[in-house]
């Protein structure tokens, strides 16, 4: 394909080429091979979890330059791919999180740089706009609908499946050009690429199935024995989940697992008892291993109880967060950034508690930091003007901007 129409195509003025389905391994070293030359590519994938406790992977998309390739994973062992993730060229995705889950299980390894179009979007006021939405409002392009409920995995894939896949990956690169030019316009480029890497990062801490118990609703509630067993329980849950490859519902139903922390069942006719257990819970060993798993949380020693992070929001402290949020909402108004990506309410919890976090340093320091320290030292307060914008008016009477 000729230069300028590569450009065309990238700007949604011409149709996109004829995507390459890679189904052999020779194809795909070759695909990968291309990658490796390229400063930058387009990523997708499609995958189902309704059935499975880990993702089933069912393609691949990437695109470059003027190409775009559909790799099928039921067919080739997508391993190779991981030179590419693990390369120097930066991943360009949207929404990418679980896509880049699913390539760690798939490939061993996640993009050593990720540029996020979605997350990237929050810094120009969107609020986590779709990819339609995102190539509408900066491209003018509108992307093809399609079935989002098609089965990926069944082969083979139809014409339409493949237009839709080839879609996602399609106009990637020309929204990350889009964009890039958008935030380094507005001295934005450097948050939206410490926001990547900080994402990509958080991704990479490994679960622990003895905090799976934190997932229970009302957790936070429990004390004494009923603590250690919702961690067991939990934890048990999880790890036969993993083992038999299947939803956590399969395994054991919240209600009957919240049940079971209430009732502590000590025998099998007591487990049956619990509400919400049947007899799909109970199979393969599932019975012993369920009271084993009360049995240890019950005689849990304290330090062996697996807590989260202690929480500083108390009454008085609760009525300073919503201050200090309603001060993000106005700052993230004014300054046409997505106010999660300002500031979360663990975030300002952080700061007012005096607990190290991410508003002590970089751009969220300097922007929402900085006023909010203030505020909680009694220089400043917090006011509205006459357009009813909230303000910061200094304690000896003058008004002073929210940043």
């Amino acid at each position: 394909m000729r230069a300028w129409v590569a450009v065309a195509w990238l700007s949604g003025t011409v149709p996109m080429p004829q995507p390459l389905l890679v189904a052999d391994t020779p194809t795909l070293r070759r695909v990968c091979d291309s990658l490796l030359e390229q400063d930058r590519y387009g990523f997708d994938t499609e995958f189902h979890h309704e059935k499975t406790y880990y993702p089933r992977l069912a393609l691949i998309q990437v695109a470059w330059e003027d190409q775009i390739a559909i790799i099928d994973p039921l067919a080739v062992n997508v391993g190779p791919l991981g030179d590419v993730l693990r390369g120097p060229g930066t991943a360009v995705a949207h929404a990418a999180d679980q896509d880049v889950a699913v390539l760690d299980a798939a490939c061993g390894a996640v993009p050593t740089r990720l540029f996020d179009t979605q997350a990237a979007a929050g810094f120009l006021g969107m609020s986590s706009p779709s990819l339609a939405r995102l190539a509408e409002q900066v491209l003018g392009v509108t992307l093809a609908k399609g079935d989002r409920l098609t089965d990926w995995v069944k082969r083979p894939l139809s014409d339409a499946q493949l237009a839709y896949a080839a879609g996602d990956v399609a106009h990637l690169l020309a929204l990350h050009s889009a964009v890039i030019d958008e935030l380094r316009a507005l001295g934005r480029l450097s948050w939206a690429e410490e926001e990547c890497a900080e994402a990509l990062q958080a991704r990479r801490v490994p679960q622990v199935p003895e905090e799976a118990w934190w997932r229970i609703s009302g957790y936070r509630s429990l004390r004494g024995p009923s603590r250690g067993i919702a961690q067991e329980v939990a934890a048990w849950r999880e790890r036969r989940a993993a083992r038999l490859d299947v939803p956590r519902r399969t395994v054991l139903g919240d209600l009957p697992l919240a049940a079971m922390v209430q009732s502590a069942p000590e025998d099998r006719r007591t487990l049956r008892e619990v509400r919400g257990i049947d007899g799909r819970h109970l199979t393969d060993g599932g019975v012993e291993e369920i009271l084993e798993a009360v049995r240890r949380g019950r005689s849990l020693a304290p330090d062996q109880l697996r807590l989260p992070a202690q929480r500083h929001d108390d009454d008085m402290l609760g009525a300073a967060i919503a201050v200090a949020a309603g001060l993000v909402a106005q700052l993230a108004a004014d300054e046409q950034i997505d106010a999660g990506l300002l500031a979360t309410r663990a975030d300002l919890t952080d700061l007012l508690a005096g607990a190290p976090g991410r508003l002590d340093h970089g751009w969220r320091s300097t922007l929402v930091g900085e006023p909010v320290r203030r505020l909680k030292a009694g220089a400043v307060a917090v006011a509205f003007d006459p357009g009813g914008r909230l303000v910061l008016e200094d304690r000896a009477g003058g008004r002073a901007a929210p940043s």
